[in-house]
């Protein structure tokens, strides 16, 4: 089972993104004709992220923000976040466009989501180990608590992914991703509109484990 587990994982990702991507085509239609009236172009947001073993692959999903503008006083997540960007981000439907990056194998339905170019470095050995598999539109972080969780929370809980995943699994985190989108639940942390920036862990070497 663990030997075929990349294979079979591969034929699930296709077998609900592609129809999924598909069906959804005229609620991303319309979700790009209010991205581009409300926040202005371009309506997609396209980001250099890790993959599989930290090889990088360009991110799409629907903006959620105002583009920057020091003019405007626009410089943060706080100041560039509108109703209608949370609206986008409770319910997910920015991450339609990316139903394409798993459909492509840039991505899995589930693994650990794919953060920024930058955190590299900042990981333990430890927490490195969320790059053994492809990043995922959803996780074991995403349906435990997403961004009301801490960044250690996160990764131990991807790093835990990563030992025990199974088909099985990918299942009930894709079953418990439908619930928790449905709730809104975890969609910024305590303190930020989204979730602060990683600048390294306070736990040294692997004690994420």
């Amino acid at each position: 089972m663990t030997a075929r587990l990349p294979d079979t994982k591969r034929v699930l990702d296709l077998a609900i993104a592609v129809p999924a991507f598909v069906v959804s085509l005229p609620v991303q239609g319309l979700v790009g004709l209010l991205v581009s009236l409300k926040l202005g172009r371009p309506v997609l947001f396209a980001q250099t992220r890790p993959g599989l073993n930290g090889v990088p692959f360009t991110m799409r999903k629907f903006r959620s923000m105002l583009p920057v503008d020091q003019a405007l006083g626009q410089v943060d997540d706080a100041s560039r976040m509108t109703s209608f960007g949370r609206v986008l981000r409770s319910t997910s439907l920015d991450e339609l466009p990316t139903l394409w990056n798993v459909i492509r194998g840039d991505m899995s339905l589930v693994g650990p989501r794919p953060l920024l170019m930058q955190y590299l470095p900042l990981y333990s050995p430890e927490q490195a180990r969320r790059h053994d598999v492809r990043p995922g539109l959803t996780g074991l972080a995403q349906v435990s608590g997403r961004n009301a969780l801490t960044w250690e929370e996160k990764f131990r809980l991807d790093v835990e992914y990563v030992k025990r995943r199974t088909l099985r699994m990918d299942v009930r985190i894709i079953r418990d991703t439908v619930t928790a989108v449905l709730r809104r639940e975890g969609v910024s942390a305590a303190d930020s509109v989204t979730m602060p920036e990683f600048r390294g862990s306070d736990v040294p070497g692997d004690a994420a484990a």
